[in-house]
């Protein structure tokens, strides 16, 4: 049974997913393995891996110019999913992005991942350089996930991207998607954010998980909302504990979401990053607690930042 046939099954089991990082450049594998060995005792049902693409440095040389460079800060998306796959016999899902990657980088990848036999994806447009005011696509890239999953179909259809057939196809990939309760941050209006959405099911996305949110209702309208425009794959909501003090300006600036009034009003009486943690488990695990009473039995943390946090909600929970 594959992770989407799971997330359709009519059993009210409760399932549990989390995203990790991979190890910054240099870093090795310890924590992340320490993260994993934190929540592997709550039997997740699968682990995303993200993938980041390139991003630009700029040194002075020793003639006084400035040399403009590109670095990978977390390489390795692909690696470390054969790492986790192999130490913890855990399903992973290795993000696979547009961002940064030429359509045979892509295809690579691709070939990469069906060589380890890991048959899930997760397909993303990926963010834009941070010196960029708008996403720009690298020569011979794509500037949308449609492009990125077409590509995918056409690879489980037996071709590589320049019409060739494969001599021995493997199995095909199943994939995944993003999707926004607050709409993403370029889209004019939630409608057309839905509208992506939608044309993104109807090429074959199986499932989709949301960007992290602190209040159910948004979740609850946008799902209703997505029913009622024909989306009828399941939406895993994305969650992650407020803790840290400083989240309280960052979360909605770089996530482009809002903290529930309630929320923000109890974290601005937090005197310490503790209080700020404690409160973050407590809101969730209610968070939570109110998905599973309204039918939602499939939850995926965003650990950064917050993995004993995540751990203690899924010890109260799970």
């Amino acid at each position: 049974m594959n992770i989407s046939e799971i997330l359709n099954s009519s059993n009210a089991q409760k399932h549990f997913s989390f995203e990790v990082l991979p190890p910054l450049k240099g870093n090795g594998t310890d924590g992340l393995f320490r993260t994993i060995d934190k929540l592997k005792e709550f039997n997740p049902l699968f682990i995303n891996i993200t993938n980041h693409s390139f991003e630009y440095i700029y040194q002075e040389l020793e003639n006084g110019l400035i040399e403009k460079s590109r670095i990978h800060r977390r390489p390795g998306s692909v690696a470390i999913a054969a790492a986790i796959q192999n130490k913890y016999n855990i399903p992973v899902i290795p993000h696979l992005i547009c961002s940064g990657a030429t359509k045979e980088d892509i295809e690579y990848e691709l070939l990469d991942i069906q060589f380890l036999g890991i048959e899930t994806l997760f397909l993303l447009r990926g963010d834009k350089a941070h010196e960029d005011n708008r996403f720009k696509a690298v020569p011979g890239g794509y500037d949308h996930a449609t492009e990125l999953i077409k590509q995918v179909n056409q690879f489980n259809n037996g071709y590589f991207v320049d019409g060739t057939p494969i001599k021995h196809p493997g199995k095909k990939f199943e994939y995944g998607v993003a999707c926004y309760p607050e709409k993403h941050n370029e889209a004019p209006n939630l409608d057309i954010d839905l509208k992506y959405l939608k044309e993104k099911q109807d090429l074959g996305a199986t499932y989709a998980v949301t960007q992290l949110f602190y209040d159910n209702k948004k979740y609850f309208d946008f799902v209703k909302k997505a029913r009622e425009m024909g989306i009828t794959i399941p939406i895993i909501p994305g969650i992650k504990p407020f803790a840290k003090l400083s989240q309280l300006s960052v979360v909605p600036s770089v996530f482009h979401i809002d903290f529930p009034e309630e929320l923000a009003n109890e974290a601005m009486k937090c005197k310490n990053d503790e209080e700020a943690k404690q409160l973050g488990i407590e809101w969730t695990t209610h968070q939570v607690k109110e998905l599973y009473t309204n039918g939602v039995n499939d939850v995926h943390f965003y650990t950064v930042s917050a993995v004993d946090s995540v751990k203690e909600v899924a010890r109260r929970l799970l």
